[in-house]
């Protein structure tokens, strides 16, 4: 299946290409090489994901460009494809696209990094259009729930990555 959008692996390059909604979440999730390694397993592996409520439906163990994944949540059913990874000393983490059957059209990035002073991050960096009728008429609501995920998404890995269940 192609995918619904032209400049496939822009958040590579964290670039929005034009008529898409952009999205930067930033989340402080700790510090130290302990952290990040845990914070790179929880984000490659899908276990953030399935962490955070939504279920995950793919063959692979983790993460690898080429790979199909579904994201489900309830009966919504979004297909995506991963167009790239990054797993690096300080830098691990991938970003998927959509393809036909996703309400959204655009790419989204999960990125743990560690910066020199050793704090840890998780960014969610995506740019999206509604590609369904339900996406569309969401409008601004729309929007605000994708933020809304990409904050929940640094709250439940800070926390993962604590020690603590009640993610």
């Amino acid at each position: 299946m192609p995918f619904t959008y032209e400049d496939v692996g822009a958040t590579r390059d964290g670039r929005c290409p034009p008529g898409f909604h952009p999205l930067h979440v930033r989340s402080r999730i700790g510090e130290g090489h302990e952290v990040f390694t845990s914070a790179s397993q929880a984000v490659l592996t899908w276990e953030l994901h399935r962490a955070v409520g939504v279920t995950i439906t793919t063959d692979a163990p983790q993460a690898a460009p080429g790979v199909d994944v579904t994201v489900g949540l309830g009966l919504l059913q979004a297909p995506c494809r991963v167009v790239w990874t990054l797993d690096e000393p300080r830098r691990a983490g991938w970003a998927y696209g959509t393809l036909p059957g996703h309400p959204e059209s655009g790419e989204e990035a999960f990125v743990v990094d560690r910066t020199g002073d050793g704090t840890v991050w998780l960014t969610v960096t995506a740019f999206s259009r509604p590609a369904k009728w339900y996406a569309k008429a969401g409008g601004a609501a729309t929007r605000g729930l994708q933020h809304a995920y990409a904050r929940r998404c640094g709250v439940v890995l800070r926390r993962m990555c604590a020690g603590d269940d009640k993610a």
